[in-house]
C-alpha cells in the first residue's frame, strides 16, 4: 500500500491529519535537516501501522513524500 504524505517541519505543535485513505498531512517539530524530519515521519507511520515494514519510496528531500507500507514479513514457516 502506498500513502502520500505532506510534511510541514518546524511546527510548534505536532498535528497529524488523515485527509483521505491514502493522504496524510503532518505538522512535525523536527527540522528538515540531518534526516530528522524523515525519521519522525517514519515513526508516526509505524505507529499507525504496527508490525508492518515502512519505507520512504519517493520524496526524501521534499515535503511531499510517498511511503510504502508492506504486508508483514513471515519466515516462511507455517508451523
Amino acid at each position: 500500500m502506498f500513502i502520500k504524505v505532506r510534511v510541514i517541519t518546524g511546527a510548534p505543535k505536532e498535528v497529524i491529519t488523515k485527509k483521505e485513505d491514502d493522504l496524510i498531512e503532518m505538522y512535525i517539530r523536527e527540522p528538515a535537516e540531518r534526516n530528522l524530519a524523515n525519521r519522525r515521519v517514519l515513526e508516526v507511520i509505524r505507529e499507525m501501522y504496527p508490525n508492518m515494514p515502512v519505507r520512504i519510496v519517493n520524496g526524501h528531500h521534499s515535503p511531499s513524500k510517498m511511503i510504502e507500507v508492506s504486508a508483514p514479513k513471515t519466515n516462511g514457516n507455517k508451523y
